[in-house]
């Protein structure tokens, strides 16, 4: 895959990130801890993504790694802010996936 390629590819997992981000995130965790696991698992996703496009061999590009971590990272805040927040499916995802015993217990 070229360049323009993999970071859209990246530009995609990051816009439904979000939704798989909120399976791991819980509404009783603070903003910055919800923001650390987020940004954690937008870098996974795109050396995730980079890999997949063409091997362990395209992670020695780094300005091709960066662009696409980047293009995650940009994607899932901008789809975090623009779509899943808005149609409360995000939050709605968080608290489905809650332990009940965790949200008892505050």
């Amino acid at each position: 895959m070229s360049t323009l390629q993999t970071i859209a590819t990246g530009s995609g997992v990051g816009g439904l990130l979000p939704l798989l981000t909120a399976i791991v995130q819980r509404p009783h965790w603070s903003a910055g801890i919800k923001q650390i696991v987020a940004v954690a698992m937008a870098l996974i996703a795109g050396v995730t993504t980079v890999i997949s496009s063409g091997g362990l061999d395209l992670l020695q590009h780094g300005w091709l790694t960066f662009g696409t971590i980047g293009a995650v990272i940009a994607a899932s805040q901008a789809a975090y802010d623009l779509i899943w927040k808005p149609s409360s499916l995000a939050p709605a995802i968080e608290s489905a996936t809650t332990p009940k015993k965790a949200l008892t217990a505050e």
